[in-house]
């Protein structure tokens, strides 16, 4: 199995790709990993310019020697390109999976709203810097290769649709073309490094868009690494995704085990068969 991996937002390091290659090769020896060039190039913030970042993708997903995309890591920029990289993919790309997180929330929703390949919310390599990230990059490439259910979040099942977004990121979706239709879906939703009272305004924004799509309900990932306001916000996430849920009418179903965190676990779009 060939998996391309590619940058549509910020860059990584070549010292950090040799890890993630040697591991796979240690625990995946059936995968091969191709890092494209285009993950080390450094433009400002970004991994290159737009137009890298976008042919990078395109070019790994309309490639047939190719069986999967994996998306190096986040950060931002993914939102720039994710438009016209969709517009731009042939018929290679609709077999593919499509595996990343966090700003790559951008990317898998337009990939999922025009039913191209399977998108799916998981670990990247990037996690490989994170404690515990060796069992991240296996887990996600125990999805890819294997297709193995262990790496999936314990809530999915069989028949249902689910969706995962960082909930920032979703926050800047919904109202954009690059919005798929989530009704009938299991939506889950993590964050990091944000204000509660930050959070608190995201779902205000999120809720306000989904109350009438028919949500399956939505579970709260892991809100991680908050930072201290100048006084305490006074409700917990979970008290403040309750509260936005039942003013919405939409279900609450409890936690969920995705977040920025090498425990992250697998959600593909749509539902498993």
């Amino acid at each position: 199995m060939r998996i391309g991996i590619c940058a549509p937002s910020t860059p990584f390091t070549r010292e950090d790709a040799e890890r993630v290659v040697a591991l796979s090769a240690q625990s995946h020896p059936e995968a091969k990993l191709v890092f494209d060039e285009q993950c080390f190039v450094e433009n400002g913030h970004f991994a290159g310019t737009d137009k890298q970042r976008l042919e990078a993708f395109v070019r790994l997903a309309n490639d047939p020697a190719f069986d999967a995309v994996w998306f190096v890591r986040g950060g931002y920029g993914a939102c720039r390109i994710a438009e016209d990289a969709v517009k731009r993919l042939k018929a290679p790309a609709r077999a593919k999976s499509y595996l990343g997180y966090s700003d790559q929330g951008n990317l898998l929703a337009a990939l999922y709203k025009a039913g191209i390949g399977w998108p799916v919310h998981g670990p990247m390599p990037t996690d490989i810097r994170r404690e515990g990230g060796d069992q991240a990059v296996q887990r996600a490439l125990d999805w890819l290769v294997k297709g193995d259910a262990k790496s999936l979040e314990s809530n999915i099942f069989k028949g249902h649709k689910y969706a995962a977004f960082n909930l920032m990121t979703l926050a800047m979706l919904v109202g954009t073309p690059l919005m798929p239709d989530l009704k009938d879906h299991v939506l889950m939703v993590e964050e990091v490094s944000e204000y509660l009272y930050a959070f608190d305004r995201a779902f205000f924004h999120v809720g306000e868009h989904l109350k009438g799509v028919g949500l399956a309900g939505l579970r709260l990932g892991r809100v991680s690494d908050v930072p201290e306001n100048d006084r305490p916000f006074g409700e917990t996430a979970e008290e403040i995704a309750r509260r936005w849920c039942k003013r919405f009418g939409i279900s609450y179903l409890g936690e969920a085990d995705i977040g920025h965190d090498s425990a992250n676990k697998v959600v593909p779009f749509g539902a498993i068969g």
